[in-house]
C-alpha cells in the first residue's frame, strides 16, 4: 500500500492550469459533442495531470467547464476556486484565441504588469498554456474557426480582496496566474514574483520612488512618513517585499527607478547590514557581533556591548541602546552601515539613490537616513 503524501507536504495547481483544464475540456465538448468528465491536461512545465471536469455543457457554437482548484498545502485564497471557461466559437477569425474576463476575474487598469490595460488579468504563461492545450485538443476546429475564451470565478472578487490585486491596479476580480502549473506549499516564488511585478507597476506610476517594507507593520509606518511628505502618494508605490530585497532590487534597477525608500525594523536592517539580501531567518542568523561594533561605535560602553555580542537577536541591542540613551545614534549608524553594504556590493552600483526608514516595535520612527549611492552622504 502506497504511502500518503504527508499534510503540509502537498503540491497542488494554480488558477492557470486548472483554466487550461477547463478550457480544453470545454473545445472537446464542441468538437465531440460531449464534455468530457475528466480530462488530461498540459500543464506549462511540460507534464500531464488529470483533472475532474464539472457542470459540462455544450451546443453545436459553445460549451462550458468548471474545474474546481486543489491548492495542495498552501495557504490559498483561491483553493476551492471554481475556474469556470466558456468557449465560444468565433466563425470569421480562424486560428484566433480571444481571451475575456467573466465574472470575478480581474481586469488590468494599470500599465506595468505586461497585459493590456483594459484586458483581462490572465498572465502570458496560463494563456500559452490554454493556446497549447486547445491546439492538441482541437486542431482542425483552430484551423478553421476561433475561439473566444471566457474565465470566470464565482467568489472572485471577495478573493481578490485578500490579494494585492488592487493596488497593482487589477480590479474586479483575481488574476489567472502560474509560470508551472504547480503550487508549492507556503510558496516563495509566488510572492518573489509579486515583488518584481509590484516593482513594475510602480515604475509606471511617475512618483520616481518605490518603498519596499518588510511587512505590515514596516508599510504601514512608511505609508505614514511618506505620505506626510507626498500627500496622496498611492498604495502602489508601496510593496511588501518580506525577505526578497535582492529580487526587489535587481527589478528597481532594471525599471531605472531613482529613489528607493527602505521600511525595516532592526532585524532585517541587521541583516541588511550583514549583506544579505534575503533577508530570511533561516538564510543566515543575526550577526549580533556586528549589533556591538555598531554600539561601540556610538560610545556604548564595553560591558553592554559584550552582552548584545553574545545576545541572540538584534533587537535586544537596540532596546538595550535606547534603554542607555543612545537609541537615536545607534540606529542611525545601523542605517548607515546597511545603506554602506548595499551601495558598495557593486551588484547595484550608482543605479538608485537609498533611503532608509526604521521604526520600532511600536511603529515609532527611530532613524531616517539617506544616502546617495557611491557619493556623498546625507543624513535626514
Amino acid at each position: 500500500m502506497e504511502k500518503s503524501t504527508p499534510r503540509g507536504t502537498r503540491t497542488g495547481f494554480t488558477t492557470g492550469a486548472c483554466s487550461a483544464a477547463a478550457a480544453r475540456a470545454a473545445v472537446l465538448g464542441i468538437v465531440s459533442g460531449e464534455v468530457p468528465t475528466e480530462i488530461e491536461s498540459l500543464l506549462p512545465n511540460g507534464n500531464r495531470v488529470r483533472f475532474a471536469v464539472q457542470e459540462g455543457r455544450c451546443d453545436e457554437h459553445s460549451a462550458h467547464a468548471v474545474v474546481v482548484k486543489f491548492a495542495g498545502d498552501d495557504p490559498d485564497c483561491t483553493d476551492g476556486a471554481h475556474l469556470t471557461v466558456d468557449v465560444r466559437l468565433l466563425p470569421d477569425q480562424p486560428g484566433t484565441v480571444v481571451y475575456c474576463a467573466g465574472t470575478g476575474v480581474g481586469t488590468v487598469t494599470m500599465p506595468g504588469l505586461g497585459l493590456e490595460v483594459g484586458g483581462p488579468a490572465i498572465n502570458p504563461v496560463p494563456r500559452k498554456n490554454i493556446l497549447d492545450n486547445l491546439r492538441e485538443a482541437a486542431p482542425g476546429l483552430l484551423a478553421e474557426q476561433g475561439l473566444e475564451v471566457t474565465i470566470s470565478v464565482p467568489g472572485g472578487e471577495q478573493m481578490a480582496k485578500k490579494t494585492t490585486n488592487a493596488r497593482l491596479g487589477i480590479l474586479g476580480g483575481i488574476s489567472i496566474l502560474g509560470t508551472t502549473g504547480i503550487v508549492k506549499p507556503y510558496s516563495t516564488a509566488a510572492w518573489r514574483a509579486s515583488v518584481v511585478q509590484g516593482v513594475r507597476v510602480a515604475a509606471t506610476l511617475g512618483h520616481g520612488m518605490v518603498a519596499l517594507t518588510t511587512g505590515g507593520r514596516t508599510e504601514s509606518f512608511a505609508m505614514a512618513e511618506l505620505r506626510r511628505e507626498q500627500p496622496g502618494l498611492p498604495a502602489a508605490c508601496f510593496i511588501q517585499m518580506g525577505d526578497f530585497l535582492r529580487y526587489a532590487l535587481d527589478e528597481v534597477v532594471a525599471q531605472g527607478i531613482p529613489l528607493v525608500v527602505l521600511g525595516v525594523m532592526v532585524g532585517k536592517l541587521t541583516k541588511m547590514a550583514q549583506g544579505e539580501t534575503i533577508t530570511h531567518a533561516n538564510r543566515a542568523e543575526v550577526d549580533t557581533d556586528l549589533v556591538a561594533r555598531i554600539a561601540r561605535q556610538v560610545g556604548a560602553n564595553e560591558a553592554d556591548c559584550q552582552a548584545i555580542a553574545q545576545a541572540e537577536t538584534a533587537r535586544f541591542g537596540a532596546e538595550l541602546m535606547v534603554e542607555r540613551g543612545l537609541g537615536e545614534p545607534f540606529h542611525r549608524a545601523l542605517a548607515q552601515s546597511a545603506i554602506n553594504t548595499l551601495t558598495a556590493s557593486g551588484r547595484y552600483g550608482n543605479a538608485f539613490q537609498l533611503r532608509v526608514l526604521v521604526c520600532d516595535f511600536s511603529g515609532n520612527k527611530v532613524a531616517d537616513v539617506l544616502c546617495a549611492p557611491a557619493a556623498s552622504t546625507l543624513d535626514t
